[in-house]
């Protein structure tokens, strides 16, 4: 069931069992915000957890997508036509989609040449591309890469991060993602310690797998960065 973490800030609970359990989240601004979407098929619908916040596709604004993975991305096609609204993702994983790159054909590159063509964006929303540093809205991304080639983090002004699959929670700790599901595992650990040292500190870490940390969030991604 969608839980409100704080003003604003909606918690999409969309099921399966841990690990596979995905979060997506919701900020309202003024301007309504949805971070990822979950699996084509969730134990809980995405567009029934936007209803349990007290929300309408329709009313959704922008979409930020961390990276494209069917867990994150699948569920978007559950909310058209409702949903009309731009698709923020980052630029080399804009690429992928659009076939403009091909990833290696490895573990998780041979996924995703399947995956591109069998699950696309859904074509009615426009697809714009994110880079390091841009602003959209209240946010600003950050470009992680490791888990996909285009993994981009978004921290919000009141200092919410949105921190996809940068890192995982577990046990109230951060944890970097587990390994077969990612291209670059040095790039990941590369990642957090450089994200750790160029954003400025949050409270709220809202992670795609496990619990959000409520307050204190940068904290806990210090001691990871300074753990890797």
């Amino acid at each position: 069931m969608a839980r409100q973490l704080r003003e604003g800030v909606w918690l999409l609970e969309l099921g399966w069992m841990r690990p596979l359990a995905t979060r997506a989240y919701l900020v309202d601004d003024g301007e309504v915000t949805l971070i990822d979407a979950g699996m084509i098929r969730n134990a809980t619908p995405v567009g029934e957890e936007l209803a349990a916040a007290g929300y309408d596709p329709a009313d959704v604004d922008r979409v930020l997508v961390t990276h494209y993975d069917l867990d994150h991305t699948g569920g978007l096609s559950r909310l058209v036509p409702e949903l009309d609204a731009p698709v923020y993702i980052g630029e080399a994983d804009a690429r992928l989609v659009a076939g403009d790159w091909s990833p290696p054909v490895n573990h998780k590159g041979f996924f995703h040449r399947a995956a591109r063509r069998l699950f696309p964006l859904p074509e009615s929303l426009p697809v714009r591309h994110v880079g390091e540093g841009d602003g959209i809205g209240g946010f600003r991304a950050y470009h992680t890469p490791g888990h996909n080639p285009g993994h981009t983090v978004y921290v919000h002004e009141d200092g919410v991060a949105l921190l996809g699959d940068l890192v995982w929670e577990e046990d109230g700790e951060l944890t970097p993602p587990i390994w077969f599901d990612s291209y670059d595992v040095d790039q990941i650990h590369e990642s957090i310690r450089s994200f750790a040292r160029r954003v400025a500190p949050f409270d709220l870490a809202a992670v795609a797998h496990g619990d959000p940390i409520l307050s204190g969030g940068y904290d806990a991604l210090r001691r990871l960065a300074d753990r890797l």
